[in-house]
């Protein structure tokens, strides 16, 4: 696609989101998802100049959707490693036409992928991190202790790893530091205990009794299922959610053009983490414990922070969607070139 038009950046950003604009799309009901903090990603995103916005994560198109009814001037990308998410989201943005490009891809060969397209630089980038609802919802996918289904929890159905294979084969110190280095577990030592003594173990439904067993009872009344944390750790483990975050968002901040910008939404302090870190890097900050300090050699500036910490959920959302509950929002945007700089 060549010419995408101009930028708008009218009041079609709130009517979209009130529903004023026809945005169903046909897409699969099997894949519907409700998009967490829409109207503000929409909003931060809406105001990058004219071109190519990549969604990273591209789910069930919510996001995408909104973005590109709001802003006659970009052109999206839109990559997942789920293919049931990109047949959903090729019916969601069809409406579109040639605005669209998707791809089967996980995030971190996002510069890659743009490069084979033949994109240099792009307006944006969106990362929504985490599992989508139709994932957790669909029993076959493994992701949720509450329906009982075969141990996979693989984003990718492509992947060779499933939550299985590390269930029943990993050595009981290697388990237990998977579930404190995942999900802080405080009673790693003795849910891996648990699940080693019980193996082999088939389905989601016993991993998670065999986990309930495992926590002390006065543990079990509080914060929610016992059960919670092991199965965020095992599915992190399986995709690699942390260890390609860092490298995946420093890829999105080199191809932004000046004045582009990069959103990021995580449900997950690790994640959170290391997107903060990547930011205040790229934002020439010097990394804690000293931020008074002048920043070390090396820390030049290539973007600046949007606002300060992270953005949340307003509570009028997390009732209306408790899986936003954790949802932690945070943008940039590239600063223009110094050419004083480059000469």
């Amino acid at each position: 696609m060549t010419d995408v038009g101009a930028l708008r950046t009218d009041h079609s950003i709130r009517r979209f989101i009130m529903g004023d604009l026809d945005h169903s799309g046909g897409s699969d009901p099997a894949f519907a998802h409700d998009s967490v903090m829409l109207a503000e990603i929409t909003e931060v995103l809406a105001e990058v100049p004219d071109g190519y916005v990549v969604d990273a994560t591209l789910g069930g198109a919510g996001h995408a959707d909104a973005l590109l009814a709001a802003n006659d001037g970009i052109a999206l990308v839109g990559l997942d490693q789920d293919q049931m998410a990109l047949d959903a989201a090729g019916a969601r943005l069809a409406p579109h036409g040639d605005r669209v490009t998707l791809r089967h891809r996980r995030f971190d060969g996002l510069a890659e992928e743009l490069r084979s397209l033949g994109i240099n630089e792009v307006s944006g980038v969106l990362f929504d991190l985490g599992v989508s609802s139709p994932q957790l919802d669909i029993a076959a996918r493994g992701f949720s202790f509450r329906n009982d289904g075969p141990l996979d929890m693989r984003m990718d159905q492509t992947a060779s790893t499933t939550a299985a294979d590390l269930v029943n084969g990993l050595e009981e110190r290697a388990l237990e530091s998977l579930l404190r280095r995942n999900a802080d577990e405080s009673h790693a030592r003795r849910i891996a205990r648990a699940v080693v003594a019980a193996r082999p173990i088939e389905s989601t439904a016993e991993l998670a009794d065999i986990v309930r067993d495992a926590v002390p009872a006065a543990a079990r009344r509080k914060g929610g299922h016992p059960a919670r944390r092991t199965f965020q750790a095992l599915r992190i483990e399986v995709n690699r959610e942390l260890e390609i975050l860092d490298d995946a968002v420093h890829q999105a901040i080199d191809l932004l053009a000046p004045a582009g910008r990069c959103a990021v939404l995580s449900y997950h302090s690790g994640e959170d983490r290391i997107v903060k870190r990547r930011f205040r890097d790229a934002a020439g900050e010097a990394p804690p414990p000293r931020p008074d300090l002048p920043p070390p050699p090396g820390y030049e500036a290539e973007v600046r922070l949007l606002w300060r910490g992270a953005r949340t959920p307003d509570a009028a959302e997390v009732d209306r969607n408790p899986r936003a509950e954790a949802a932690k929002f945070r943008a940039v945007e590239k600063l223009p070139i110094d050419d004083s700089k480059a000469a």
